[in-house]
């Protein structure tokens, strides 16, 4: 019987995710609670219900529909979260697409049924499938069925991890995975605990074994202002490149942007960063250019 995980979208002509054209497979569920995720629907590995209110006709049709008396009337529709089973029946009847559920299950099977439709963009332009998240390595059985699938027809296969998994997860997923986006956040253990919810203790180690083992790896930074873009945490994580003794590993910076925070509205989850600003452009590239000049190739995400 085919594994299965909880998929909130499954993204296509997707050129941000690996190489060349892809179709992004996003999973639920991740160990850390960055400050600055870009995808909170995808943190609880569950099921949930976003609510955006500006979609909101206040019709009221959510509420006559809602069983458990979940849906609050008001200014626009609002939800009652420890009512709510997250059962999906009130998105059925919004015409207005003011709900979205974000999560449903589904097997390895079915989801590379639906991605194996873009095959031909893959092999036109040298692109493949991405596994996101979320980490989607707290599904490793799911994802390593989906690659082994993939590479049944030539697909490449690429997973974005916060690395903050076991080491068997990883073990379980290299022989089927062709690269890993790579997270590294921050250098200091504490630092990274005050920003991340965990230390970076298993990521490192994880690193390690994935670069140890013939992985082929692009570490991935998302660069935020105040928070690592210092330059202790520059040398630090430029130091940690070093150690692994590897010439072909590199650095890409993916400077901060706010485009999430809809998104933590439609939950009701407060947003941490809201006095952090965008990066300009040249402060970004002055961050590549310390790195290169510690020896680590950096380049920045487009």
């Amino acid at each position: 019987m085919p594994s299965a995980a909880i998929v909130t979208n499954i993204q296509g002509y997707s050129i941000h995710d690996g190489p060349g054209i892809r179709t992004v497979v996003f999973l639920k569920g991740c160990p850390l609670r960055c400050k600055w995720c870009a995808n909170p629907e995808n943190l609880q590995g569950y099921p949930q219900i976003g609510f955006i209110s500006k979609l909101c006709t206040g019709c009221g049709r959510c509420a006559k529909t809602c069983r458990f008396g979940a849906i609050i009337p008001g200014n626009g529709q609002r939800i009652d979260r420890e009512a709510c089973t997250r059962c999906g029946e009130c998105v059925e009847t919004c015409y207005y697409k003011a709900l979205i559920r974000y999560g449903e299950t589904k097997t390895s099977e079915e989801v590379f049924a639906k991605v194996r439709r873009d095959k031909m963009f893959y092999e036109t332009s040298g692109g493949g499938v991405t596994v996101s998240g979320g980490e989607p390595l707290t599904h490793p059985e799911f994802v390593a069925e989906l690659f082994s699938l993939c590479h049944g027809e030539q697909i490449h296969t690429c997973i974005e991890t916060c690395g903050c998994v076991s080491e068997k997860a990883m073990e379980m997923v290299l022989p089927q995975t062709d690269l890993f986006y790579f997270d590294l956040k921050i250098a200091d253990p504490e630092l990274h605990q005050q920003y991340t919810g965990m230390d970076n203790a298993q990521i490192i180690s994880n690193a390690r074994y994935l670069a140890k083992n013939g992985a082929k790896i692009l570490f991935r930074q998302p660069l935020i202002p105040g928070v690592n873009d210092s330059d202790a945490n520059i040398e630090g994580i430029s130091a940690f490149i070093r150690s692994l003794n590897r010439s072909d590993l590199a650095l890409q910076l993916m400077p901060y942007h706010r485009m999430g925070l809809s998104k933590y509205a439609a939950l009701d989850q407060p947003y941490e960063l809201e006095e952090i600003q965008v990066m300009k452009a040249e402060e970004v590239e002055t961050v590549r250019k310390k790195y290169e000049e510690l020896g680590v190739s950096c380049t920045v995400s487009k």
